[in-house]
C-alpha cells in the first residue's frame, strides 16, 4: 500500500513537471513572437536583413552568390535533420532496453525514486520531441528549396525599370518565405534545447523544473540581450544610413 501511494504521488509530480515543461516551451514561443513585433531581437533584425537582401537581388545579373547562401543554409538544416534521425534511433534502442536502464538508475544515489513505467513515459516524451524536431527541420529544408526556385524565377531589372513600391512588394513576399524557413529551423533548435532540459528529469523532478527555467533564461538572453544582437542592430543602423 505504501509503495502504491508513493508511486501515485510520483505520477502526479511527473504530470506537473510535464505541464510545466510544455507551458514554458509554448509560452516562451508565443512570448518571443509577440516581443519580436515590439522590440529588437534576432528574429526581427534578421527579417530586416532578408528584406534588404531581396531588394538587391532584383538588380543582380549574377545570382550564384545568393544561391550559394541558400545552399549553405540548406546544408545546416539538412545536418540537423540527419542528426535528429540518429538521436531517434538511439532513443528507440534505449526504449527497447529500458529495463536495463531502470536497473542502472536504481543504483545511482542522487536519482529520485521512479518506476519502469515512468522511465518509459519520459523516454517516449523525448521521442516525441525529436519527431517534432525532425518534421520542423525537414519542413524548413523544403521552404529553403522554395526560396531557391523563387530566386531562379525572379527576372533581372536595371535601376529605373521598377519602382520602389514594386521592389518593396517583391522583397516583402520573398522575405516572408525566407522568414518562415528560418522560423521552422529555429523551432527545431528550440526542441533540442528543451530536450537537454529533459535529461534532468531522469535525475530529479526539481532538477528538471530548474533546467527548464534555465533553458528559457538562456533563450531569452540570446534572442533579446546577446552581444550578437547588439552588433547586428548596430550594423543595421549603419547600413540604414547609406540606403
Amino acid at each position: 500500500m505504501k509503495e502504491y501511494l508513493i508511486g501515485h504521488a510520483t505520477d502526479w509530480v511527473n504530470l506537473g513537471c510535464l505541464i510545466w515543461f510544455l507551458g514554458c516551451w509554448v509560452g516562451y514561443s508565443r512570448f518571443a513572437r509577440n516581443m519580436a513585433k515590439k522590440t529588437d531581437c534576432l528574429a526581427s533584425v534578421m527579417h530586416g536583413f532578408r528584406l534588404a537582401w531581396m531588394r538587391e537581388v532584383l538588380f543582380r545579373e549574377m545570382r550564384m552568390p545568393d544561391a550559394s547562401i541558400i545552399a549553405n543554409l540548406e546544408r545546416s538544416v539538412s545536418f540537423m535533420a540527419s542528426t535528429t534521425i540518429l538521436v531517434l534511433a538511439g532513443l528507440v534502442t534505449v526504449l527497447a532496453s529500458s529495463d536495463q536502464v531502470y536497473g542502472l538508475l536504481q543504483h545511482l544515489p542522487f536519482v529520485a525514486p521512479t518506476s519502469s513505467a515512468q522511465l518509459q513515459f519520459k523516454l517516449l516524451i523525448l521521442v516525441f520531441i525529436f519527431v517534432y524536431a525532425f518534421f520542423t527541420f525537414t519542413w524548413s529544408l523544403r521552404q529553403f528549396s522554395f526560396c531557391n526556385v523563387i530566386l531562379g524565377a525572379t527576372p533581372i531589372f536595371k535601376h529605373g525599370e521598377i519602382d520602389q513600391e514594386q521592389r518593396d512588394t517583391y522583397a516583402r513576399h520573398t522575405g516572408k518565405v525566407l522568414d518562415q524557413a528560418s522560423h521552422s529551423y529555429n523551432f527545431g533548435l528550440r526542441a533540442y534545447y528543451f530536450s537537454m532540459a529533459m535529461l534532468a528529469w531522469f535525475i530529479h523532478p526539481i532538477a528538471f523544473v530548474m533546467a527548464v527555467a534555465l533553458v528559457v533564461a538562456i533563450l531569452y538572453r540570446r534572442e533579446f540581450h546577446s552581444r550578437t544582437l547588439h552588433a547586428m542592430v548596430e550594423v543595421s543602423q549603419d547600413w540604414g544610413k547609406f540606403n
